[in-house]
């Protein structure tokens, strides 16, 4: 109160709401796109290919045909991203083509077990990696055991090592996005210098074997064969796409967030086309068919037993980069839903210090770590296989949806050879989402059942938003 007494109005603004920092460049991007595609399969999934298509030149082509998807699939999503450069990648994309329903149901399904179960399977892989190299934490030492109503839970080694470099990487992502871009971007240097460097060893040294260029096709079906194997390199290649959930934070996101998308891209393909190119000069197809850690059984033909090793630590290597990046950029997925009104509001903050979606970050690690715990992991991931393809395939003609209903908006970046390339990606996701129906018919239909119940959920949190 004044003398007078008079009330004293406080005409000063409230602060400025904390955002998102863009400090990202198109090297962080690439990095970033490498570090997420690049984790164990490239090591393993050869072995799975070469039962199904015992011929050195389908499954060079498969690996090429994965990288040209891949890459279409990028130029689609840079399309998008640039038209859109807000943090949420696909959410965005979805809700701006079709409706915040369809961003909403592949957020919801992304936090549930898209993203924080791949992030859970990727750290319990990086864990089991680390028990042949530290073996009182092997997938063989049980740590806790629990005998609850009706079930006894065991948690292993790998399973504490998950919960525990999930909950470390989110620490360092929740002090800044350099900061967390600094751990991944030395992860996926130090395992992308160190595969260059194996590539090249084994590229100079001498072949021990000729690759058999004229072996017969497979027998029985043929069709299935290559769609079975074009199945297994397309989940070899995936996340791609993680960048597009950083595009909040990325410097001219119009002309980095593309650069970064195709360059780390080209850069994943041509790795692997040179790594199973060493695999076939020194393992002949019978033997790769029989070898399911393809990367060690190579390095071991060529090299000797201690170059399996030294596999096995670029392995713990890459495993760990891959898990970094998916941590970073994942969590921005649930930020701007919580801003929409449709998920929990605290999972908007952002920290007023750090400036980064501290509660998104929190959630998701907690998340995380609870299913590598649980032992659930690879279960719930397969589940949502099939559903994760038909988000991409929604995701890619959103291309075609925004150029018919907003053919003047401003695209910054078009993708390279539209209609042709995006329509190829739809057709793909398509393809790879029957086989996967065909196969595992059941996870699919529960994956869809998944997808289904975020109906009730988004009507609930509509309602809710509608009210405030």
């Amino acid at each position: 109160m004044t003398a007078a007494g008079r009330p004293v109005v406080d005409d000063e603004p409230a602060p400025p709401a904390p955002t998102l920092v863009r400090s990202l460049g198109a090297v962080d991007g690439a990095l970033i796109t490498i570090g997420a595609s690049v984790g164990s399969g490239i090591f393993l999934t050869t072995g799975d290919i070469a039962r199904l298509c015992p011929q050195p030149s389908l499954i060079l082509g498969l690996w090429a045909a994965g990288g040209l998807f891949a890459l279409a699939g990028a130029l689609a999503y840079a399309e998008l991203g640039a038209m859109f450069p807000r943090a949420g990648g696909q959410y965005q994309f979805l809700k701006e083509a079709y409706g915040p329903l369809w961003g909403f149901l592949f957020g919801w399904t992304s936090f549930l077990v898209i993203m924080t179960g791949g992030v859970a399977a990727i750290a319990v892989g990086f864990g089991e990696y680390l028990g042949a190299f530290v073996p009182s934490l092997g997938s063989g030492v049980e740590l806790l055991s629990l005998k609850l109503p009706g079930v006894r839970w065991t948690v292993t080694g790998p399973q504490l090592t998950a919960a525990v470099s999930v909950l470390a990487l989110t620490a360092v992502n929740w002090l800044g996005v350099r900061e967390g871009a600094l751990v991944q971007n030395i992860a996926t240097g130090l395992k992308f210098g160190a595969l260059v460097v194996l590539v090249g060893i084994g590229l100079a040294a001498p072949a021990p074997v000729a690759p058999a260029w004229g072996a017969p096709l497979p027998p029985g079906s043929f069709v299935a064969a290559l769609g079975l194997g074009l199945v297994a390199v397309l989940w070899t290649y995936d996340g791609w796409y993680v960048l597009t959930f950083s595009a909040g934070e990325m410097r001219r996101p119009e002309r980095t967030l593309p650069r970064g998308l195709v360059l780390g891209v080209a850069a994943v393909a041509m790795l692997y086309l040179a790594i199973n190119w060493v695999y076939l000069r020194t393992l002949d197809v019978p033997t790769l068919a029989r070898t399911s850690r393809v990367g060690e059984g190579a390095a071991a033909a060529l090299l000797g037993p201690g170059a399996a090793r030294a596999v096995t630590l670029v392995i713990l290597l890459s495993m760990f980069g891959c898990l970094a990046a998916n941590v970073l950029c994942c969590a921005r997925i649930y930020l701007p839903m919580a801003e929409d009104g449709l998920f929990f509001r605290r999972l908007a903050r952002i920290h007023p210090g750090h400036r980064t979606p501290s509660a998104s970050l929190l959630a998701q690690g907690v998340l995380a770590a609870a299913i590598a715990l649980s032992g659930t992991y690879a279960e719930l991931y397969t589940t949502v296989v099939f559903a994760g393809v038909l988000f991409h395939a929604a995701t890619a003609a959103a291309v075609f949806v925004l150029r018919r209903t907003r053919p003047d908006a401003e695209r910054p970046f078009r993708a390279w050879g539209y209609p042709w390339t995006t329509g190829a990606f739809v057709v793909v996701c398509l393809v790879v989402a029957s086989v996967t129906l065909a196969q595992a018919p059941v996870r699919s239909v529960l994956g869809l059942g998944l997808i289904a119940a975020g109906l009730p959920a988004y009507a609930f949190w509509s309602r809710t938003r509608d009210r405030h």
